[in-house]
């Protein structure tokens, strides 16, 4: 396990081959994110040490994020505005279209930016203390960060108006059935759970989980003739690794684990 250290003032990072563990350290301000804080995630998921392969985003303290630190927003030009919201689209791109999975963990307040941020993260576990909203509508202001694209493709756009226009708040289980999170943690059993995932992730062939990443969610955008063309494309790519060659031998050779049923934990659902 390496030492803890700082990429920036409310950043820690954990590298723990081969996995790194990345925590928004805000608490006194619930984790809001000023920009020092959203460039420095960019930069790191942008290129990620050595030998990590996964990471997982947590926080410290008692909430996820509280979204937009306000105290950077002053008055702006319109111009201005755009390039501010795009300086958070990029290093939220980094992390969803980055080189390594990520597992969020997910507690108390994930709003507004922190929603967005969450997101971003490929598999999100949250604890039965978090909840999901956007104040942005009752603040005179609209999404900046990529809700408006990532959000209606897990819960449905009447859903995410139905947030920003009345402040509806969804609680963990509410998210979780709507498909926030993919994963249900005990209290306080978030940040394990994550590791755990990412570990386990972090197993996979690199070219695989890079495939992953960059292709499930182009293709889910293309039409159905194109998307299965790229399909046949990321298949090619991923069999012709080294990695994928010696996990098939091990499987043909009876040395690999086979798929079982799993059972679920009380208050651990998948």
């Amino acid at each position: 396990m390496g030492e803890p250290g700082r990429l920036s003032a409310h950043v820690m990072v954990d590298i723990r081959p081969p996995v790194a563990v990345v925590m928004l350290d805000r608490p006194a301000k619930r984790n809001a994110l000023d920009m020092e804080t959203v460039l420095a995630l960019g930069s790191f998921f942008g290129d990620p040490p050595d030998g990590v392969a996964a990471a997982v985003l947590t926080s410290s303290g008692p909430h996820f994020s509280a979204g937009l630190d306000l105290s950077e927003l002053t008055e702006t030009s319109v111009f201005e505005g755009v390039l501010h919201s795009r300086s958070w689209h990029r290093p939220f791109d980094a992390i969803q279209f980055g080189k390594i999975p990520v597992v969020s963990a997910l507690c108390g307040a994930v709003i507004g930016g922190g929603l967005e941020l969450a997101l971003a993260t490929h598999i999100r576990v949250a604890e039965p203390s978090a909840f999901y909203a956007l104040p942005e509508g009752s603040r005179g202001i609209f999404v900046g960060g990529g809700a408006s694209v990532r959000l209606p493709r897990l819960i449905g756009v009447h859903r995410m108006m139905d947030m920003m226009l009345t402040g509806r708040v969804l609680d963990a289980t509410e998210g979780h059935d709507l498909g926030i999170s993919q994963y249900l943690a005990t209290d306080g059993g978030g940040l394990d759970r994550a590791i755990e995932l990412a570990t386990r992730i972090a197993e996979n062939s690199p070219v695989t989980n890079y495939a992953v990443l960059q292709a499930l969610p182009r293709i889910a955008d293309m039409g159905a003739q194109e998307g299965l063309f790229v399909e046949s494309l990321m298949a090619a790519v991923s069999q012709g690794s080294d990695e994928a060659k010696a996990l098939l031998r091990e499987f043909l050779a009876g040395r690999a684990s086979k798929v079982a049923a799993t059972t679920t934990t009380p208050g651990a659902t998948p």
